[in-house]
């Protein structure tokens, strides 16, 4: 049997399960309970009752489901008035972000943007150094913007870090596509919306999605600049209508009344109530978030 050759032992094993492959998949699933629990807690307890809150404050399954929390909610037109101004700043304010980011971001990853290694670092800067939200509150008393929703929409222009991550993914696409773009007589913009962008979808996938989340948790400028009660932003809203039930349960504790609203019950029916709208955004763009996190982080 001299033409027939030995099968190397490594080939036996490559099929099998090591015993590192078993510790990583424990380590991985004590992860994924740690990561779940608490959320399916927080559902259980929007569900729940009082009672039943006092009994285990660890739910996972209601037995008593009920809607009350969820009820008392949104029987306040504050938080009517938070998802109007939430969603106005969103239609407003993302694409403001994405143009502005888009295009910043094209310009320093082109190789003869000038001043272009100044302007980098000045960017760089900024992610270490802020002004601070003083000098930000004078500028926007001096431009009259106090008390308007534009105050919170310019407020926020450019995430530096987004900005870097697009950078880094435009820098990776071939030149030579902008070269012969422009030698059929293209412009840069021209560049940017027709052959730029369309090549770059899981970049402005992820960003969309990053500047998304961030417009609707917005609370901080919105609470610094804007004083009108009909431009609360959601988070505030549900912040001050949680406070309100706390209040209210605190001076009723000690009459027995039917009526006292479940504040801890409201408190995680708002946290649903916030989630769940940006959720739902997420599996439209989940194809494309992780090719654009790895491309734009590792690519310089």
């Amino acid at each position: 049997m001299a033409g027939v050759r030995p099968v190397p032992k490594k080939a036996y094993h490559h099929n099998q399960i090591q015993t590192l492959d078993i510790v990583l998949l424990i380590i991985l699933t004590l992860f994924g309970v740690a990561i779940i629990l608490p959320f399916i807690n927080v559902a259980a307890i929007s569900f729940s009752t009082q009672q039943e809150y006092l009994k285990s404050t660890v739910l996972l399954i209601p037995t008593e489901i009920t809607l009350e929390n969820f009820k008392a909610l949104f029987e306040d037109g504050r938080i009517w008035v938070g998802y109007r101004t939430t969603l106005l700043l969103l239609l407003i304010g993302l694409p403001l972000n994405m143009f502005l980011t888009t295009s910043m971001a094209y310009g320093l990853s082109r190789p003869d943007f000038p001043f272009k290694r100044f302007f980098i670092y000045f960017v760089v800067v900024t992610l270490l150094f802020h002004g601070g939200i003083v000098p930000m509150y004078l500028l926007m008393k001096q431009l009259q913007l106090i008390n308007t929703i534009w105050s919170v929409v310019l407020a926020y222009g450019v995430n530096s870090f987004y900005l870097i991550i697009m950078m880094n993914y435009f820098m990776s696409l071939p030149i030579s596509l902008m070269e012969s773009a422009k030698l059929d007589g293209a412009g840069e913009w021209r560049i940017l919306f027709s052959i730029i962008l369309p090549l770059s979808m899981p970049i402005i996938a992820t960003i969309i999605l990053f500047y998304a989340v961030d417009r609707w948790n917005e609370w901080f400028n919105a609470m610094i600049f804007i004083r009108k009660g009909s431009l609360v932003v959601l988070q505030l809203a549900l912040r001050s209508i949680v406070i309100d039930s706390q209040i209210s349960q605190q001076m009723n504790i000690s009459n027995v009344q039917t009526d006292v609203k479940f504040s801890e019950g409201m408190k995680m029916a708002a946290v649903i109530v916030t989630m769940i709208p940006i959720m739902c955004v997420f599996p439209f763009l989940q194809k494309h978030f992780v090719k654009g996190m790895l491309v734009g982080a590792i690519k310089a």
